[in-house]
């Protein structure tokens, strides 16, 4: 579900991944402000601390998932 807000940012819900502890985390139905033009995310106060709270957290996942990993050759 998307709404046009502030002009042209798009309120929705976004995945938000970060690496913690050497492990990648993936967070889902994260709401966020994004900029449609350019992808650029944008989240409120209150969710970055949600965040921050839930990916230091020693907290069981909901689920986990396998991923590929490539190493980047030049």
């Amino acid at each position: 579900m998307m709404h046009q807000i502030e002009d042209h940012l798009v309120e929705t819900f976004v995945t938000y991944s970060v690496e913690v502890r050497g492990r990648i985390v993936i967070v889902e139905n994260v709401p966020a402000r994004v900029d449609p033009q350019t992808g650029e995310r944008f989240f409120s106060p209150e969710t970055v601390e949600q965040l921050r709270v839930l990916v230091w957290s020693d907290r069981q996942p909901d689920h986990t998932v396998e991923t590929p990993v490539f190493r980047f050759a030049a």
